[in-house]
């Protein structure tokens, strides 16, 4: 018999261990998990205790067959899947498929893929950890539960073809309040002034100081009130005040704040962010990728002491072991750091290359002294004395420390503002004068639609969900379609501005864009009405505090603390029993709203959602006559659509006029509004209202179509009018017959014949 059989759940992660372990042991990938309920039925036994009922999958039954005979084929089987749960999970399934026998199977665990690490794994094996396995289990099978069952409620009572989950709905909530909450935000106006003081120096020179007023005004009656008592006022420096501040780095990276920041600095998304870290790990390059703990290993503290004194100095090191805030940390043992702390930079994609350097930098710069500044705050009082004052703040680098490294991002980042350097040449109790104040009208503004690393750091703080399920939390909202990632583009509004400058008052108006957010989560109208659904009849599932609770309870059982079947059983029985109280007695949601009586017809007027999005209904679906449907465009919403909005696509005209003796219509396709021509579509551009389209207007967007079509237009053949070579984003291509093909580096620069093209497409084919 042959030796040794590791099996691990990727081939990446097989490929790189078998290098560091040699010809003795043959390495096995599983590609993931090989047993799990049936997606056919509940694959649950409520009535024996909850027992699940696992099967293998059609596509994974050979490769089990591979295992079990490669098994038995060895003397000793190690399972060195993952450290987290699902690894455990995973590692118990194989177990129990391949049907190991207890006395031959080690398993192993390790959260670097290092020499060192698999070597120490191998020396100090164990046995397959079943606290861990029953909180997977427990997980698995309650959200298989609430899934079965919920479910199909939505579809009797709200629309067919719906789902919900536990974790899911919370995030959903979460979306929907928040969207609310600006909905019914109103704006508020104030003043901020801005003032520019001379002084004359020691030097004999005169310099200028730049100060903010300590509050702000609310109306344009005081500033102006203000402004004239500034004309003949005088002003002095009340006091100066110097003080050190010190930044200290932030710790090295766990699941969620590597999510946060991959998002705001590379602009991933978290499941792409999880997908190139999973790579990163399977190489060998970083630790383990799903973990919520802050700390690093001696030796990682010690190799990072060694590579900042190397490449930046001794003045900058300082080792430090940071504490994991969250009691139930328990998905790993270290922080996301590089496995060699010494490697600055890897092979791989570019997109490898940037998550790796994040990682590298902020776990070099966690192990870095505290940035210093000093500080400076001048008061400047106006005389004689008002209850307002003059602020002046700016700050000088001492020390950049990790800053030489790393600079943390935030959610609500508007862009870098270099520090204010202030006027050395100045003391307390000096006499300014005042060479121009400007009073720009601000808005209060709402909180910001979240993103999805800031959606993952509110599920993080309120307890909800774990490193593990982040990723999958925000691609399930958004695959089901009740949350989208849309750009707000924002409106314009008028701005007030009020000068004083050489004795005179002035004022103007300027146009200001707001509202304007890039990719953020935004509820769509069905994931409004389920969790409006939920809200009302199962406000548990969608309670912060009690989804909390429950991966609070997963981690007792984790512990060996709680029984998985008895924390099913204490939910179900609740839950099952409103599931048939609902069934019962909730009727049909209106999937939309009542807008009104239709003037022309005198039947009601509905916006609904329908299998391809939102419509206009006029006529009830019980009248004898059928009713009249009328799309709504894209990129409006049911909230959107007012009863006089509604009556504009009902009554909308679909002649918009003529160009060149052809008619001009309008209508709504599988690609949005567009315009008819001459035999072709013209797509109407998505910051143009369809309703509010001229024949003027409609000419335009022909048009400028038409030279956009010439501008892409390089060469086309006579012996062939399906080919042609066109001008793209990304340079030049190929197209026939509707497919495109992409013009080697060897062609680059090159006029193209025919036989060019052709040698491109039948290489491509």
């Amino acid at each position: 018999m042959k030796k040794n059989l590791v099996i691990v759940e990727s081939p990446a992660k097989a490929k790189t261990i078998q290098k560091f372990l040699g010809k003795d042991y043959d390495v096995k990938s599983s590609f993931g998990h090989i047993r799990d309920l049936s997606p056919k039925k509940l694959s649950v036994d409520i009535e024996n205790n909850f027992e699940p009922q696992y099967e293998i999958p059609k596509e994974k039954k050979k490769l089990v067959s591979e295992l079990k005979k490669a098994a038995k084929e060895h003397e000793t089987i190690w399972l060195a899947t993952d450290e987290d749960r699902e690894g455990e999970a995973i590692a118990w399934h194989l177990s129990e498929a391949l049907k190991l026998n207890d006395n031959s199977t080690k398993r192993i665990a390790f959260h670097e893929i290092t020499k060192d690490a698999i070597k120490k794994a191998i020396e100090s094996p164990r046995v397959i950890d079943y606290n861990l396995v029953n909180a997977q289990q427990a997980r698995r099978i309650l959200d298989r539960l609430v899934g079965y069952e919920l479910s199909p409620l939505l579809w009797k009572k709200v629309k067919p073809a719906l789902s919900a989950g536990r974790v899911q709905s919370v995030a959903v909530r979460l979306i929907v309040e928040r969207e609310e909450e600006i909905e019914n935000f109103k704006p508020e106006s104030f003043f901020k002034l801005q003032a520019v003081f001379t002084f004359e120096g020691t030097d004999g020179k005169v310099h200028e100081l730049q100060a903010t007023l300590s509050d702000n005004i609310k109306t344009e009656k005081e500033v102006e009130k203000l402004l004239d008592l500034l004309k003949n006022a005088g002003f002095k420096i009340l006091s100066i005040e110097k003080k050190e501040a010190v930044k200290n780095p932030p710790p090295p990276f766990t699941t969620s704040t590597l999510q946060q920041e991959a998002s705001r600095k590379l602009g991933l998304p978290v499941s792409k962010t999880m997908r190139i870290a999973q790579k990163l790990y399977e190489e060998g390059h970083i630790t383990y990728m799903r973990t919520d703990s802050v700390h690093l290993s001696n030796l990682a503290i010690n190799t990072a002491k060694k590579v900042i004194s190397d490449l930046y100095g001794a003045e900058y090191s300082q080792p430090r072991q940071y504490q994991t805030k969250i009691k139930s940390a328990q998905e790993a043992h270290e922080a996301i750091r590089p496995t060699y702390i010494n490697k600055q930079t890897i092979e791989g994609t570019a997109q490898e290359k940037k998550l790796y350097d994040l990682i590298w930098k902020r776990t070099i710069a966690s192990q870095m002294k505290s940035a210093k500044f000093e500080r400076t705050i001048i008061t400047i009082g106006i005389q004689p004395p008002q209850k307002y004052n003059w602020v002046a703040e700016g700050e000088i680098l001492l020390f950049d420390g990790f800053l030489k490294v790393y600079k943390e991002s935030t959610d609500d980042e508007k862009g870098e503002e270099g520090a204010k350097l202030l006027p050395a040449d100045i003391s307390k109790d000096t006499e300014l004068a005042l060479k121009k104040v400007m009073a720009t009208q601000k808005f209060t503004r709402h909180l910001p639609r979240y993103t999805e690393a800031s959606l993952v750091k509110k599920l993080e703080e309120l307890g909800i969900g774990r490193p593990s399920t982040y990723a999958p939390i925000i691609s399930t909202i958004q695959d089901r379609q009740y949350v989208e990632r849309k750009t707000i583009e924002g409106q314009e509004r008028p701005v007030t501005i009020i000068t004083l400058s050489s004795g005179k008052i002035t004022r103007k108006t300027k146009k200001e864009k707001t509202g304007y957010e890039k990719n953020k989560l935004v509820p769509t109208d069905i994931g409004r009405i389920v969790n409006g659904f939920l809200i009302k009849y199962f406000p548990e599932i969608v309670n912060y505090n009690f989804t909390a609770t429950v991966e609070k309870q997963f981690d007792i059982i984790a512990e060996g603390k709680l029984d998985w079947r008895k924390m099913i059983a204490d939910f179900y029985k609740d839950f099952h029993k409103k599931i048939e109280e609902t069934t019962s007695t909730a009727k049909k949601e209106l999937t939309g709203k009542e807008l009104g009586t239709d003037p022309a017809t005198g039947k009601p007027v509905f916006a609904k959602i329908g299998r391809y999005g939102p419509y206009i209904q006029v006529g009830d679906s019980s009248d004898t006559e059928k009713p009249k449907f009328y799309p709504i465009p894209p990129g409006k919403s049911i909230s959107d659509i007012t009863p006089e909005y509604a009556q504009k696509l009902i009554n909308l005209d679909k002649k918009v006029g003529k160009y060149e003796g052809e008619e001009i219509t309008r209508g709504i396709g599988k690609y949005g509004p567009y315009l008819y021509w001459n035999g072709k579509y013209y797509p109407i551009p998505k910051d143009i209202d369809m309703t509010e389209i001229t024949e003027e207007k409609a000419i335009e967007i022909i048009n400028a179509k038409i030279a956009q079509d010439k501008q892409r237009f390089v060469k086309q053949f006579d012996n062939d009018p399906d080919l042609q070579i066109l001008k793209g984003r990304w340079g030049l291509y190929i197209k026939y017959k509707g497919k495109n093909y992409r013009i080697p580096k060897e062609y680059k620069g090159k006029d193209l014949s025919y036989d060019d093209c052709m040698k491109i497409i039948n290489a491509a084919k």
